[in-house]
């Protein structure tokens, strides 16, 4: 059983991650709301996750995820949405369900489960209740492709990907990025080949992404507009610096 203190520090830092999506900083009062926990509970909490250094944290202004603290909240939302994915797809359980389910599943779920099971799902790209990003996973790899040619042979000895990642549906109009990993299978990636877009291609974000529209980026001169189902497969390098 995962131990009830690391259960609670990444309940906090998966809330945090999804509050503070729109860039702003996250008040005490929306974390309480989101967890269901007595305001004070919240600040106390806080201060704990600030001494760790895994929030920025100053009373009355708001809160922020640091570089650790970001790490830990993607690696868990990851899996709550992964689990979400295979419990409703696989499982066919009613997606009023699976939130809850996927909540008390995510903390026990090991690094090497939850690589397999998005090998088993085949790349999921957003969780099924509400749309919402999975993110990119942790290993080194550039795409997906490499991802399953690997496995085969082992992944035990290839480490993890050092830098956090951000999807460009999550960019602002004016960011400028290097595309870092791409996901899917060999048609999402060949279709994104097409297009210019590779490991390694700096792009910049032209339009930002309205609400179900297009992302519109600029590729070796050329203006792209990518659909959410392709846009939100594309990672870049989260430099803490970008416009989210």
């Amino acid at each position: 059983m995962v131990k009830s203190a690391q259960k609670s520090i990444e309940d906090y830092l998966k809330a945090v991650y999804s509050l503070q999506q729109n860039g702003n900083k996250v008040s005490t009062s929306e974390i309480s709301q989101t967890l269901n926990v007595a305001p004070a509970s919240v600040t106390e909490m806080l201060k704990k996750l600030s001494e760790k250094r895994y929030i920025e944290y100053s009373p009355y202004h708001g809160t922020t995820l640091t570089s650790s603290g970001l790490t830990i909240a993607e690696k868990t939302t990851r899996k709550h949405r992964l689990l979400e994915r295979f419990l409703h797809d696989m499982l066919k359980i009613d997606k009023v369900q699976v939130h809850s389910q996927a909540c008390e599943m995510e903390h026990a779920l090991s690094d090497e489960a939850e690589e397999s099971l998005c090998r088993l799902l085949k790349h999921p790209d957003k969780c099924p209740d509400d749309d919402k990003i999975i993110p990119a996973c942790t290993l080194p790899f550039s795409n997906c492709e490499e991802c399953v040619e690997m496995h085969s042979k082992g992944l035990e000895q290839v480490g993890k990907r050092q830098q956090n990642l951000v999807s460009i549906c999550n960019l602002k109009a004016g960011t400028s990025a290097k595309v870092s990993f791409i996901r899917g299978e060999h048609r999402v990636l060949q279709r994104l080949l097409d297009m210019g877009l590779t490991p390694g291609t700096p792009i910049k974000v032209e339009r930002a992404a309205p609400m179900k529209g297009p992302v519109e980026v600029c590729v070796r001169g050329s203006k792209v507009a990518l659909g959410q189902d392709i846009a939100a497969n594309v990672f870049v390098e989260n430099t803490g610096k970008m416009k989210i």
